[in-house]
């Protein structure tokens, strides 16, 4: 059994919070979902998507060169995406978040990657 690349209820945060974003509001929330390569060292953390274009996200992208910066990405690019092994990009099904966007960028800013 594969999992969704993206639940209702994240994309529903993950709207909400682009929503909010797209209204002018100062928000720095907690990541809503976590991408990564299983066989190489990226990784992407998105707070929300653009209401206008559904399939444009908005976070923290990590792709495993010492240089972790906010930005935005196509959620059907990241489907496309094979790894060294041809392993796709996979949602961490345990992803927790314990810190706002910006805690992790300062952090994964720090370190050259993200941590957590």
């Amino acid at each position: 059994m594969t999992t969704p690349f993206l639940t209702d209820l994240q994309r529903e945060q993950l709207l909400a919070n682009g929503h909010a974003r797209a209204a002018g509001k100062a928000i720095d929330p907690q990541p809503v979902v976590r991408y990564f390569t299983p066989d190489a060292h990226a990784t992407w953390m998105f707070t929300e998507i653009d209401p206008a274009d559904e399939d444009v996200a908005y976070g923290l992208i990590d792709l495993g060169l010492g240089n972790p910066e906010l930005g935005h990405a196509r959620l059907s690019m990241l489907q496309s995406i094979r790894g060294p092994n041809d392993l796709r990009v996979m949602r961490d099904i345990y992803f927790a978040p314990h810190r706002t966007l910006s805690e992790y960028l300062r952090l994964a800013v720090e370190n050259g990657s993200v941590i957590d």
